[in-house]
């Protein structure tokens, strides 16, 4: 928790009551690989900062077939954000992939955390507009970028996930199928 207390100390000026509600609702917990945080179907009451580890949030669809919206890695939250602010079911699973090392927090008790404590809203309003810039570009790279450079810039931003993911998380990802991922590499490899 230290961790977190000092990233957001980093950005904006946080007084102790607030460092002190920030730990009240927080849980730290260890995580096994496979498990899951939350499932597709289900309520959704909380919200995960990553500490160590990786995970994956994604949607099954009607054919059964998975897709990754989300990696989690060190210092990244991770949640299904559309059920929490539209009080639905889960659309997403999240999953551990490794074992991994979270702080959890009560989505309620932390959006609430801006009305307790206005300082920290700036820190929170930083969180969803990099949020929302990256879903951004996320969709432009998949119209825009053929499947070698999605793939380049997968790399680019999660430099040693390939260790902890199962190759269709990744072609799943960057939107193509197992295949053509492996002519990808092929390609890559001849370079």
């Amino acid at each position: 928790m230290e961790e977190l207390i000092q990233k957001i100390k980093s950005s904006i000026q946080l007084s102790s009551e607030a460092e002190d509600y920030l730990k009240s609702i927080s849980k730290k917990k260890m995580i096994a690989k496979g498990s899951i945080l939350i499932r597709e179907g289900h309520n959704v009451n909380n919200i995960y900062y990553v500490t160590d580890g990786c995970l994956r949030s994604y949607c099954t669809d009607k054919k059964g077939k998975e897709h990754t919206l989300q990696f989690g890695i060190k210092n990244w939250w991770i949640s299904d954000y559309i059920a929490i602010h539209t009080n639905e079911s889960a659309t997403l699973t999240v999953e551990c992939l490794t074992e991994s090392t979270i702080i959890e927090f009560n989505a309620k008790k932390l959006n609430g955390i801006l009305v307790r404590f206005p300082e920290y809203e700036p820190f929170q309003r930083n969180l969803l507009e990099r949020h929302v810039v990256s879903l951004h570009k996320r969709i432009l790279n998949q119209l825009q970028l053929t499947a070698t450079e999605r793939y380049d810039l997968f790399l680019r931003q999660y430099p040693d996930i390939e260790q902890y993911t199962r190759n269709y998380h990744i072609a799943s990802y960057l939107g193509i199928t197992q295949e053509s991922l492996s002519r990808v590499r092929v390609d890559k490899a001849k370079q």
